[in-house]
């Protein structure tokens, strides 16, 4: 039996642009199978947008057990590889508007507002929104979306993982 988690996270960044701020949304649809195993542990989470030669840009989101005795949950947020290697070591957490529990299966949402942390304000280029997860006794997942930022034109745009993470897809509005 499969359980999807539906994350949706929404945000606004000003960007400038041959001298004008472009004001555009950008929202992404994230879905968390919950798997039928037999020890399932809700997964650890992170959510960044890199540039294109995936260098990191900003975390946007960090859901991880920081509830255990002694911070032990922070101990797990290595297992999250990729974004540990490359923004995770450098965050203290918890981090203010970034870092949270992690969540069970249903359907959560996060949104970011024009030029304010975690997004900000984004310079025009080519990136990536990169999705990544790892369970505790469990598997490890990660989906990269490119993009262009800002967007000229309504986009949208996708991922699918195979079994830690379902799709994942980008939409980009003007």
């Amino acid at each position: 039996m499969h359980r999807l988690l539906k994350v949706t996270l929404t945000g606004i960044a000003t960007a400038p642009l041959a001298g004008t701020a472009l004001a555009a949304d950008l929202s992404v649809k994230v879905e968390l199978p919950q798997l039928n195993v037999a020890e399932y542990h809700k997964p650890y989470v992170a959510v960044w947008v890199e540039h294109a030669d995936q260098t990191p840009v900003q975390t946007l989101a960090v859901w991880y057990d920081g509830k255990k005795r002694n911070n032990e949950g922070t101990k797990w947020l290595k297992d999250i590889r990729q974004w540990w290697r490359k923004a995770g070591r450098d965050l203290t957490v918890p981090a203010d508007g970034i870092s949270g529990a992690t969540r069970a299966p249903g359907e959560q949402a996060l949104t970011f507002s024009d030029g304010k942390a975690p997004l900000g304000k984004l310079a025009a280029g080519e990136y990536a929104l990169v999705v990544e997860t790892a369970r505790e006794a469990g598997g490890h997942e990660l989906v990269r979306v490119p993009f262009t930022w800002p967007p000229k034109d309504a986009a949208t745009a996708s991922g699918k993982g195979e079994h830690e993470l379902g799709s994942v897809t980008l939409n980009l509005k003007p």
